[in-house]
């Protein structure tokens, strides 16, 4: 069976099924920042800490990313529809727990878990994607694929403000489930079982590295922002000891004949020096849509619907960024559209060292318009054309290397960006504390949240204020910090994009990002390199 005998009502039907599992891990990545507010909360939410936060935005994101370039490899050994169907059912068991999670540890779990149900969901997707569409068919399916993540985007905030309002928090994750029985339905019923004749070892000894060391640098920065002092040894150890096994993982990835991250591609500047840059853009957006969700509800007090609908201009801003920045590095050159976007969104980060209490809501919309368009102009053609430099028959790989990159920059910048506002808040709010009795000043010294949760319960108004004004401060201070980051991402894009031949002359650069492409070398595949496994197949050989 190849792909142009599927009748083309099958394939788009199909394509229908795809952009549903799109459609939800999007959500997912949504709906989280709108309830981080409610979370906090001791009493509607798990009393979680700006910790426990952290963990729980980054738990799912450090999973993804160090599973998503071994999932392609057991597509091709079990089938991607496998791979993809018992991604959904850990996705929307996971989706269960999280909902009913007793405290922040369980959520913490449940979110990991979640992660590894989109790691395995998203190369498959992909790949399914790639095998049913051939020639002009495939790129235009890739475009309305991509849709899914304006729409997730824009639709998450609005969905979870929605819930929250009328429901308990469990709700922004239940509601997963019906959407994940849709797609397992159009799964079994329109999905063949495609599947690579060569299958490709699996990486366990990679897999592990990556995830520890992740995690491990990840808890030391995380760490940091409870403590006074970086000379703790459960600070710097645990730094010291990721970096170290993240030098391991490269180690052994360089050794490894068929490795499933590829780290040799990173040395070639132009693949390299741009997956650096859009890694230091996704670090500085992760680390500023953690701000703003307590920003608009916490600081500010609007309700979660509310605070879900001001988040729509990024979503729009997104969405409409990525296709005009094609037609623009079209009309000019890459590095004339992307370098000087990627500096406008690092000025709109920093410009939330600008907000107050005050500021008009109307300012807030047209940065966050402003800060989502130049986000769309550059991840999309960036990414595209980073690809493009790569022979054809390693495309796959790029686009492993490239999530991988860019789920990383995430995770860091959650820790970071949170380290540096847990740092900031403790010593503003300590001066307000004089008088105030100990258990009180512990529980201020926490989170804007717990000091405005105990200002109310001992009826102290003052420390209200005192917890808002602290928290501004914070924000002002790690945005500056994230505006120069991203602005050196800038400047590393700047030198990277040197050597990229325009797309006009490469003649190769798609207008949109296929999204969380297939591990390893899944991408240019054809149908004719791939088939749908017949019943009766031993699933665990060829």
């Amino acid at each position: 069976m190849t792909a142009s005998a599927l009748p083309k009502s099958g394939q788009q039907l199909i394509l229908a099924v795809l952009m549903v599992c799109s459609l939800l891990i999007w959500l997912d990545n949504t709906v989280l920042s709108t309830t981080l507010e409610t979370l906090a909360d001791p009493v509607r939410g798990l009393n979680a800490s700006p910790a426990e936060l952290q963990w729980a935005t980054g738990s799912y994101t450090l999973t993804f990313a160090t599973l998503m370039f071994t999932a392609g490899a057991l597509g091709d050994r079990f089938g991607h529809r496998t791979v993809l169907a018992t991604g959904l059912v850990i996705f929307a068991g996971s989706s269960v727990w999280a909902a009913y999670a007793g405290d922040a540890d369980q959520l913490i779990a449940a979110r990991a878990a979640m992660g590894i149900g989109s790691a395995l969901i998203m190369p498959a997707n992909l790949a399914i994607l790639m095998w049913t569409f051939t020639g002009p068919a495939r790129s235009t399916a890739i475009a309305i694929s991509s849709t899914s993540a304006g729409v997730g985007m824009a639709l998450g905030p609005v969905l979870a403000g929605v819930l929250l309002d009328h429901f308990w928090w469990g709700s922004v994750f239940l509601v997963n489930v019906p959407v994940v029985v849709l797609a397992l339905i159009g799964i079994a019923v329109l999905v063949p079982n495609f599947r690579s004749p060569v299958v490709r070892p699996l990486d366990p000894a990679g897999m592990l590295l990556s995830i520890s060391g992740l995690a491990t640098l990840a808890y030391g920065l995380i760490r940091a922002g409870q403590v006074a002092a970086w000379s703790h040894t459960d600070v710097w150890a645990p730094i010291a000891v990721g970096l170290v096994l993240l030098a391991v993982f490269v180690r052994v990835e360089l050794r490894v004949k068929v490795p499933s991250f590829d780290p040799r591609l990173l040395a070639q500047r132009a693949f390299g020096g741009g997956n650096v840059a859009l890694g230091l853009l996704l670090f500085a957006v992760s680390a500023v849509t953690f701000y703003n969700a307590f920003y608009l509800q916490g600081a500010r007090g609007y309700s979660p619907i509310e605070a879900g609908l001001a988040g729509l201009p990024t979503a729009l801003g997104a969405f409409l960024g990525a296709p005009v920045g094609a037609r623009l590095v079209h009309r000019w050159s890459l590095r004339l559209v992307t370098v000087p976007a990627l500096t406008v969104a690092a000025l709109t980060m920093g410009a939330y060292g600008l907000f107050g209490l005050r500021t008009p809501l109307a300012w807030i919309e047209i940065l966050l318009l402003v800060q989502g368009l130049s986000i769309g102009m550059v991840i999309g053609p960036v990414t595209a054309a980073l690809i493009s430099t790569l022979p054809l028959e390693r495309a796959g790989a790029g686009s492993a290397v490239t999530n991988t990159v860019r789920q990383t920059g995430s995770v860091i910048g959650i820790a970071v960006g949170g380290t540096i506002m847990s740092i900031v808040y403790r010593r503003a709010i300590e001066p307000s504390l004089g008088g105030v009795p100990e258990p009180v000043r512990e529980q201020a010294r926490v989170s804007a949240e717990q000091a405005r949760h105990v200002a109310t319960a001992t009826h102290r108004p003052e420390l209200v204020h005192a917890a808002d004004d602290a928290f501004v401060h914070a924000m002002h201070v790690g945005a500056v910090w994230i505006m120069f980051i991203a602005l050196f991402g800038a400047a590393v894009l700047l030198l990277a994009l040197r050597s990229v031949r325009e797309p006009s002359a490469a003649g190769r650069e798609p207008d949109h990002e296929p999204e969380a492409g297939p591990s390893a070398d899944e991408a240019p595949r054809t149908g004719a390199e791939l088939r749908p496994a017949r019943e009766g197949d031993d699933v665990g050989s060829h």
